[in-house]
């Protein structure tokens, strides 16, 4: 139907209730004014679902209409405890600005719907500055969140534990970066984050001893600053380390206030002050306990040979040092520590290592301003370094190094992409610990790691790592700070070297300098020069070793382990190979793993601070640090090796990788095709053949989530497949076959019997447990062949066999009984 110009068109709306609601566009004589329209509308909205919103709003041009009408109606949604369509229309409508914060933000906190709030905030400085403040005043000491919740009796899912205060600070100092906001806006957020700092810097100085009271000062003075419940909450931890005397020491190199310090702490600083006035004595109060430096590896260059370049000039006076073609380069950077890190910190300091000099590059004076003579040379003159295939760079975990230098030069962004000739000492080293190669005890408390480790058992001594924390960005540097740089870089030379003159020493199976290929420059016209070089080989291939004086054999069914929260990757590892594994909640203490390890005889693996508090709490060998440095699999194989645990291909996937059960019900293909049925599921042969990560629809309220324990784990962790692979979504009768029989998993199951299962929908075992259907492809029903599936009677996962079984046995094959399978 056509109409003129003056014609006009009508919309009929119905609303749940039954109501119509007409709306003529105005230009025909006799139509309801618009004004009168709008009321009604709003009306309507409040018993209307939020699929009419935005369509209601369209068409009434609501943002256009009375905002007191709007108002009263975001008022009338807040009072029946429509919180979230509350939000959604004034954010919709812009009402913003005349809404009270509080009242529309705290329900839907409560309920952990913080993207919502965020949204309603969204373009708003001055309401993203008050939010800010209200999620800070929740972070304040003694604040109890449930106050805020009895507020709202009509909240029936309030998610609490998300406004503790960890999380809580997490959110704030997120939305903090995101606004760019001033962080003085969040005091109770930032002053906790700075003491939680303080702690560890107490117990890096005070229990480790490995931070100097040079650093240590430094540090805390900036995180202090004028604050007087962080100045006195200092005082409190220096006490708790140490007496009156350490205490008054702090207070000295700190100038803190004397009227805030006890009596018995300003009197013995009083007596500090007086013994640096008289004889200078305070300076040898500084380090009660001095190290012995000869045990440490020394730096073999003289002091003279260690150049600082602050200016373009010495760029260009000394460049050409680190351009000579065949050349090694040791390089190392420096940065200041953000102990609770929100962005990639920038480089402070890059080390460029040579045969007898080492050159350290200033790079806040360098890089600033961007687009400067510095600036120019200093990325010129690394591009040329990175790229020239012909000049060895060593470093040692050099990845997270390059994305900091290019954090704090732009014209280095892609610098990782330009390396060329490049050995990263980290991998040869992880090669040296998957082979057995002997060391010291890394689990005890001020062992070296890393890279100090790696000098110590190829050089004999450690690297010196007390100057490892320092404020690099202060300047001038102390000398003690130029060495500790230096010595960072040049060390990789030594063992360079000495890796190269003798591998079959260190376990490693090849030449390193042969592994970098041919030495070529690339200003001599080579064409086609290969990418980012890796270590000679990968972990896989080096051979496992079990040094003399191992422990005891122990079967996999019988090794018991509780692993930290950290380490959920490895606990899916060791349970695949048929280990007991409990692991930690998110929010569960560390001293909980200690309780669960006496309590039901379990081995304690974690990783970082905890192992200290967590050694002395269980007996002698019962507590391991894992090393975090490690792939999942690589931590699982050398974790197996420290417990000599053998395991056989029977253990293999006899444990639920998602919640530790070791009984499955074994279900045959027909009764599988039989429950999806019952339970709605369509399973047949036509169509896409979904895949591992596309889940059947299940119908109604009792739809079976897919959520999988872990990270980076497909919907389906399955004995068979880690996910369908891309052939089986292209139709049906293309799937796999199962894997070869013999290595096929055959874990202690039983026949399912028809007391083991409810026939209701959802399909339920007889235990309660519901199966998980909605993770089954309908593909996989449809394989050739009469294998079984498997179903976890804990959690009701279902399993099958496939392609899966072949690769774990593969990665696993060296810890294994039998030799690895053939993969198809």
């Amino acid at each position: 139907m056509t109409h003129s110009q003056d014609s006009w068109t009508c919309w009929r709306v119905a609303t749940p209730a039954g109501d119509r609601v007409t709306h003529c566009r105005p230009g025909l004589p006799g139509s309801p004014q618009l004004g009168q329209l709008q009321a009604r509308a709003a009306g309507v909205l409040t018993g209307s679902p939020l699929s009419l919103t935005e369509l209601l709003v369209s068409i009434f041009r609501l943002q256009d209409a009375d905002r007191s009408l709007l108002l009263d109606h975001i008022d009338r949604l807040h009072e029946r405890g429509k919180f979230k369509e509350a939000i959604l229309l004034s954010t919709k409508l812009k009402l913003q600005p005349e809404l009270d914060l509080e009242k529309m933000s705290t329900p839907l906190l409560l309920q952990n719907k913080m993207n919502l709030v965020e949204r309603y905030v969204d373009g708003f400085p001055d309401l993203q500055r008050r939010l800010l403040v209200l999620m800070d005043s929740w972070c304040q000491p003694g604040f109890d969140i449930r106050d805020v919740a009895r507020r709202f009796p009509m909240l029936t899912a309030t998610r609490l534990e998300k406004l503790s205060p960890k999380p809580l600070s997490r959110q704030v100092l997120r939305l903090l970066g995101r606004c760019g906001m001033d962080p003085a806006l969040c005091s109770n957020v930032i002053n906790q984050q700075h003491l939680g700092t303080l702690q560890y810097l107490c117990y890096k100085r005070f229990v480790e001893g490995s931070l100097s009271q040079e650093n240590w000062a430094d540090h805390v003075r900036d995180l202090v600053g004028q604050s007087e419940w962080l100045q006195d909450r200092l005082l409190q931890l220096v006490a708790s380390h140490g007496g009156v005397a350490m205490t008054a020491r702090c207070a000295l190199d700190l100038s803190l206030p004397e009227g805030r310090l006890p009596a018995t702490v300003a009197n013995e600083l009083s007596r500090l002050r007086l013994q640096e006035r008289t004889a200078q004595a305070g300076r040898s109060l500084e380090e009660p306990s001095c190290k012995d430096r000869s045990s440490y590896y020394q730096l073999p260059i003289a002091r003279e040979d260690i150049c600082f370049l602050a200016t373009w000039e010495d760029l260009a006076r000394h460049g050409p040092e680190l351009l000579q073609p065949g050349g090694v380069v040791g390089m190392d950077l420096e940065w200041r520590p953000l102990f609770q890190a929100v962005r990639r910190p920038c480089a402070s300091l890059v080390q460029l290592a040579v045969e007898g000099r080492v050159l350290l590059l200033d790079m806040p004076r360098l890089a600033q301003p961007p687009g400067g003579r510095g600036a120019q040379a200093l990325s010129q003159l690394l591009g040329q370094l990175f790229s020239d295939l012909s000049i060895t760079k060593l470093g040692y975990g050099m990845a997270g190094d390059l994305r900091s230098l290019a954090a704090s030069c732009p014209t280095l962004a892609e610098a990782e992409k330009q390396m060329r000739g490049v050995l990263d000492l980290q991998q040869v080293h992880r090669q040296m610990r998957l082979a057995g190669m002997p060391g010291p005890a890394v689990d005890a408390a001020g062992a070296p790691r890393g890279l100090s480790l790696l000098v110590q058992q190829v050089l004999g001594k450690p690297l010196d790592k007390a100057e490892q924390l320092s404020n690099w960005d202060l300047r001038p540097l102390r000398e003690a700070q130029l060495i500790y740089a230096a010595t960072d870089a040049y060390c990789l030379l030594e063992v360079y070297r000495v890796l190269c003159r003798d591998p079959a020493r260190f376990h490693l199976s090849m030449n390193l300098a042969k592994s970098l290929g041919p030495r070529r420059s690339s200003r001599s016209g080579a064409q086609g020069p290969p990418g980012r070089q890796e270590a000679p080989s990968s972990p896989q291939q080096v051979p496992a070793a079990v040094g003399e004086g191992a422990a005891p054999e122990v079967s996999a069914k019988d090794f018991r382990v509780v692993c930290d929260s950290m380490l959920q990757g490895l606990a899916r590892s060791l349970r695949c190979l048929g280990v007991d594994v409990r692991v930690l909640g998110a929010g569960e203490d560390h001293r909980r793993a200690a309780e669960i390890a006496r309590l039901e005889g379990r081995i304690i693996l974690t990783s970082g601070l905890p192992y200290h508090k967590l050694q002395a709490q269980v007996g002698a060998g019962r507590c391991l640090s894992v090393d975090c440095s490690l792939k999942a699999r690589e931590q699982a194989r050398a974790v197996l090796r420290h417990f000599n645990v053998q395991v056989t291909l029977s253990d293999v996937f006899s444990r639920c990788q998602v919640c530790n059960c070791d009984q499955y019900l074994k279900v045959s293909k027909d009764m599988m095709k039989h429950l999806m049925q019952l339970n709605g599921h369509h399973e047949g042969p036509s169509g896409t053949g979904e895949g591992a990560d596309a889940a059947l629809s299940v119908p109604g309220p009792q739809r079976v989530e897919r959520g999988v324990c872990g990270d980076r784990q497909p919907s389906s962790e399955l004995p068979g497949e880690e996910t369908t692979p891309r052939e089986d979504r292209q139709g049906t009768g293309s799937a796999p076959e199962p894997a070869p029989r013999d290595c096929a998993y055959d874990p202690p199951c039983r026949w399912l019997e028809a007391s083991d299962l409810q026939t209701i929908t959802p399909a339920t075992l007889g235990n309660g447990t519901r199966l998980q259907l909605a993770g089954v492809p309908a593909g996989v029903l449809w394989r050739p062949g009469q294998w079984p599936f498997y179903c976890c009677t804990g959690c009701g996962k279902v399993f099958w066999e496939g392609s899966h079984l072949g690769r774990l046995t593969a990665h696993f094959h060296e810890v294994l009984e039998t030799p690895p399978p053939q993969l198809l």
